[in-house]
């Protein structure tokens, strides 16, 4: 039983990703070639919750727009 539950969430959290990546690149569709700007603020939320699930924030990759910080040493 557990492992059939166990089954389903898996393929809930699959199908959610899915959905969000599909949702992405049609709002990178929308936007074009513009860049997408962030503020700080919002840079510290997507670094926050990469974090929490044990990823590396593409803002904050060297090479990347908001690769530098105030008060990060990379």
């Amino acid at each position: 039983m557990l492992v059939a539950i166990a089954g389903w969430m898996n393929r809930q959290q699959q199908e959610a990703i899915a959905y969000l990546k599909e949702e992405n690149r049609i709002l990178r569709e929308k936007l074009g070639q513009k860049r997408i700007l962030l503020n700080v603020s919002q840079k510290r939320r997507l670094a926050s919750a990469a974090a929490r699930d044990g990823l590396r924030p593409r803002v904050l990759r060297p090479g990347h727009a908001g690769a530098h910080l105030p008060g990060r040493h990379g």
